[in-house]
């Protein structure tokens, strides 16, 4: 009898997470993640970040292509907020990866999701959960004229 109860507490426990457990891709305005005022304070203007086939200056020099891969918790917030949240924390990353290879700015940056590369000039992609979200990016650290 003890062992039943125990295979069914068991089953009630897998099957309960599963189907709490989600991980919905979608795609967020960039603008609006980076128009906060804690987006403003935290990027400065130092470092310039272009997105997708965005137009940039001329390339003085190239560092190389870095990656970055966030995740925050996604508990309580919509994922709107999770993935913007995350999504700066990624953006702060590439800055300080600019900073540290002596660039001024990270071009062709685009969304990494689950190694998915999506590259728009508007949108990144964020994978939400019910607890966490995550934002993945690459882009090219450069120092322009």
């Amino acid at each position: 009898m003890k062992n039943i109860v125990i295979l069914t507490l068991s089953s009630l426990v897998f099957f309960s997470s599963n189907t709490l457990a989600r991980d919905d891709i979608g795609s967020y305005p960039i603008e609006n993640a980076l128009s906060s005022e804690a987006a403003k304070n935290k990027l400065g203007t130092a470092v310039k970040f272009y997105f997708g086939e965005q137009k940039f200056p001329t390339v003085e020099a190239e560092f190389g292509e870095f990656k970055t891969n966030k995740k925050t918790n996604a508990f309580n917030k919509t994922d709107e907020e999770a993935c913007n949240w995350v999504f700066l924390s990624a953006m702060i990353a590439l800055k300080e990866r600019a900073i540290k290879e002596g660039g001024n700015a990270v071009v062709d940056i685009k969304s990494n999701y689950k190694n998915n590369l999506t590259s728009s000039s508007d949108t990144f992609q964020c994978g939400a959960g019910t607890m966490i979200a995550g934002v993945a990016l690459t882009g090219k650290v450069v120092k322009l004229k």
